[in-house]
């Protein structure tokens, strides 16, 4: 939806005066018009809109006008995307349209698919969110729901596609510092450039934070590089490479006596079983090589390995586990655009595979008898297999048809291969699942003007339980749970474009969900033991809900000032269809309604300044509906300075302007049966944070 920028007008050097013919004619001279080339950002937008559903792009300049910490700061006003942080590290809870509602932060994110530049981080153990930062990003791409199919995303939530900087979009040097509130610090350095057909970017990045809330220290630096060569006009490459560091400690969750009385303080048991989490250095690596034929079809092919190992409560008293994550992930896709029955069609043939070449996870012992295993699962050998055919079909100028079908071929490998006590259970020690999915989709886009249209999709998702959801570090659960892949059918209608001074969108939708994969707590931590959380195939489930946003341009002077309002209103609408037990109770996990709003004046100068609030309704604990989160509104406001020349920005961004104490994210429970359960984790006090960026 981005409009291409006025056309420059080139004169030869004669079309200053009109040239003479021999014959003394007068005519003319040359005049070549050329228009402005699109951003990527520019083109990936184009490329969204034409997609028959609920998407957005947010660009990372857009997000660094005030502090970028963590992707609860990238994917903020983004409607139906719930994006929190707990402690303020990057395991953040992250939930489109439901997906993965009730997991909480700490743990890997499921129920939505996370790429980098197009390549697959999701594997079949979910997402792992150290890499999952804000570091080198360009702009992020937000597909909801079956509105992914281009990324063979089958999930329920959709997609995110996190696109890197290259020596294309960032050339020359950079260095940003940034601090603020609760010790954090965070320095970035960056450099990029041309050389011949090669460009290269590289940026690295040093960051810590003492925390809000006791015990909820955090540090990590990383590298994020982006390479890339053309060959020729048609054969170009790219290697992306990423690593990164964290350690943090947990935070605790709270019950609501301790989070009014002091939101600051931890839970006894995180704070004596030490509770932390190692990523001793994820590697993330990349290659995609785009081949363009002489009829401007496209053959892209990309390969991944990915490296993550973890220690989970490393100086716990209380089960130490160690992991071991080693992924392949490879892709194929064949594009064309040419005609169809006579009509202009656009069509596309992929296929995608991530699979645990070596994963598994070791618990020990960490009271006197430090080292001593207790338990020790195996996951190698799981996958998930994805073969997609799609078209957009012109039927006229006006209505578009888009039609998919994807096949997925799902197998999980569990082999508890050693435990140090009986299995009394009654489940296995081994389960295998191996069996293929049909996903369709159909969806139609009808212009009702240049820059907006109406759409409607029909479609069916598959997400499969991530390996580890069937038997993970737990020395209680020595068993391997048979869990079998969430399905739902959704459909979705809405209206999306620019008109005038508002650009926006507005998307219904309502998906049946059967076996959904939904986790609770099934007992507390202890000073003496971790907690037990357990997945399992829930009855049928009704997701629905409402997705807005709206940008509008309140007004504009003649000097180049602006005044611009944007808003996101999410309304989540999640329960049971009918359960034996709970009725049509809600989920667990999500707030009903959320707002965000933003209003911002922008100086032709550079100056910038706004107020912005975050409303969120109360949000159900347990399953039993008999304890919620309370409801809470924050106050922020940002200003700061972006230099016309580029070369300094500076900001001052500052969050919960009243000091209020809120939940932001919840630990969800079985039945609290109306109890004060420690299941709340707090969000931040008021806190100040600023940033210096020099470009040279």
């Amino acid at each position: 939806m981005f409009a291409v920028s006025s056309a420059l007008l080139t004169f030869t050097p004669l079309a200053s005066a009109a040239d003479t013919s021999p014959n003394g004619d007068k005519r003319l001279g040359t005049v070549t018009v050329q228009a402005a080339k699109q951003t990527p950002a520019q083109a990936a937008q184009a490329k969204l809109d034409e997609v028959a559903g609920g998407t957005s792009l947010v660009t990372q300049a857009d997000v660094e006008k005030g502090r970028s910490a963590t992707l609860e700061d990238t994917l903020a006003y983004q409607p139906g995307v719930y994006a929190q942080a707990a402690g303020g590290n990057d395991a953040i809870k992250i939930s489109i349209r439901g997906s993965g509602a009730n997991t909480s932060p700490g743990y890997f994110r499921e129920g939505t698919k996370f790429l980098f530049d197009g390549l697959a981080l999701t594997g079949a153990g979910g997402t792992p969110y150290e890499l999952l930062d804000t570091q080198g990003l360009n702009y992020t791409e937000v597909l909801r729901g079956a509105n992914a199919f281009e990324y063979g995303a089958l999930s329920l939530g959709g997609a995110i596609n996190f696109v890197t900087h290259s020596g294309l979009t960032a050339p020359g040097n950079r260095i940003k510092v940034e601090g603020g509130s609760f010790g954090w610090q965070k320095q970035t350095l960056s450099t990029g450039g041309v050389a011949g057909n090669a460009d290269y970017f590289v940026s690295v990045d040093n960051s810590s934070r003492d925390g809000y809330q006791d015990f909820t220290f955090t540090k990590a630096k990383g590298v994020v590089s982006n390479f890339g060569y053309r060959f020729n006009p048609k054969l170009e490459t790219r290697l992306y490479i990423r690593y990164r560091e964290e350690y943090h400690e947990n935070s605790g969750a709270l019950t609501r006596a301790q989070l009014k009385k002091n939101s600051t303080q931890t839970n006894v048991a995180t704070r004596d079983t030490r509770g932390d989490s190692t990523k001793r250095g994820s590697t993330w690596v990349g290659s995609k090589t785009t081949y363009t034929f002489d009829d401007d079809a496209t053959l892209e092919a990309g390969l991944v390995y990915h490296n993550y190992p973890q220690i989970l409560s490393r100086q716990s008293t209380v089960n130490p586990n160690y992991w071991d994550w080693r992924d392949i992930n490879y892709s194929l896709k064949y594009s064309r655009t040419d005609q169809l029955f006579g009509l202009p069609s656009t069509s596309t043939v992929g296929w995608s595979s991530t699979e645990h070449v070596r994963s598994g996870v070791r618990t020990y012992r960490g009271d006197k008898d430090l080292g001593v295993l207790q338990k020790q699962v195996e996951y190698d050998g799981s996958f998930d297999h994805v073969f997609s055919l799609g078209n957009d079909l012109g039927l006229t100028d006006k209505l578009y048809l888009a039609t998919g079908l994807s096949a997925i071929q799902i197998k999980r490998d569990i082999n508890v291969t050693f435990s140090d006590r009986a299995n009394t259970s009654g489940l296995p020690d081994h389960y295998q699942y191996d069996e293929w999915k049909l996903a369709p989709r159909i969806g139609l886009r009808y212009y009702i003007a240049p820059d907006v249209q109406l759409f409607a999709n029909a479609s069916r998702s598959i997400d499969p339980p991530s390996s580890w959801s069937s038997s993970g570090s737990g020395v209680t659960s020595n068993y391997a749970k048979p869990l079998v892949p969430q399905a739902a059918n959704t459909v979705e209608f809405g209206i999306k474009g620019k008109a005038g001074v508002f650009d926006g969108s507005l998307a219904f939708y309502k998906s049946w969900i059967k076996n959904e994969l939904l986790n609770v707590e099934v007992l507390p931590a202890t000073s003496t033991s971790a907690a037990v959380v357990s997945t399992s195939n829930a009855t049928p489930t009704i997701h629905q809900g409402i997705e807005a946003g709206l940008s509008t341009r309140l007004w504009e002077g003649a000097n180049g000032d602006s005044l611009t309002w944007r808003q996101a209103y999410t309304l989540n609408d999640f329960h049971y269809e009918n359960d034996p037990l709970f009725k049509q109770n809600e989920l667990p996990g999500l707030p009903k309604h959320v707002y965000q709003s933003e209003l911002q004046y922008q100086w032709a100068s550079g100056f910038y300044a706004g107020v912005n609030v975050r409303s969120v309704s109360s949000t159900a604990v347990d399953y039993a509906n008999s304890f919620y989160a309370p409801s809470y509104t924050l106050w922020g406001a940002r200003l700061g300075y972006d230099d016309p020349g580029k070369t300094w920005q500076v900001y001052l961004d500052l969050k919960n302007l009243t000091d209020q104490d809120y939940v932001t994210a919840v630990l969800p429970t079985y039945n609290a049966q109306g109890r004060d359960v420690a299941s709340l984790y707090p969000g931040d006090g008021f806190g100040a944070f600023t940033g210096v960026t020099y470009n040279f």
